[in-house]
């Protein structure tokens, strides 16, 4: 095994995902802040109350790296929220924990995973195209750049 492999393998093997709770709104408004600042600490307060929605954090050892807001109605998912740290973008550690939270899916029989993203998140774009993610719509001047939002899905079961 390579340096680099090691490395990797170490660093992996300190990962993990959990689902986390009302504790830690305070927590998740200090990552959404230094990243992506989409919303108020009332938002993420609400969040946490809010019927069907589950929130996990993605861990490296016992710091937060990365969350996600995932609202379940039926057999369907939105991601209404995902953010991996600066620091630790495109190490993979975005690509784990998507492939994780779509295992998780696929295990609650959910059929289709939602999402948003700004026609200007190029990044985003593309990190959600790599996982079958497709544009099934628009909405139009959605931001508050007056971007427009992309609405992506994915099937996960095929009926």
């Amino acid at each position: 095994m390579t340096l680099i492999r090691t490395f990797e393998y170490v660093y992996y093997k300190m990962l993990s995902i959990k689902k986390i709770n009302e504790n830690d709104s305070d927590l998740c408004y200090e990552l959404d802040s230094n990243t992506i600042s989409l919303w108020s600490k009332k938002q993420w307060t609400n969040e946490f109350k809010k019927e069907g929605t589950k929130i996990f954090g993605l861990l490296l050892e016992n710091f937060v790296i990365g969350i996600c807001v995932l609202q379940f109605v039926l057999d369907e998912a939105q991601i209404n929220y995902f953010v991996v740290n600066q620091k630790y973008r495109k190490r993979g550690f975005g690509s784990y924990f998507m492939s994780d939270l779509i295992k998780k899916c696929h295990k609650l029989k959910i059929n289709k995973l939602l999402l948003e993203v700004s026609q200007n998140n190029l990044i985003a774009e593309n990190f959600y195209n790599s996982f079958d993610f497709h544009t099934v719509g628009t909405r139009k001047n959605y931001y508050k750049d007056g971007s427009n939002a992309l609405l992506k899905e994915k099937k996960l079961t095929t009926k």
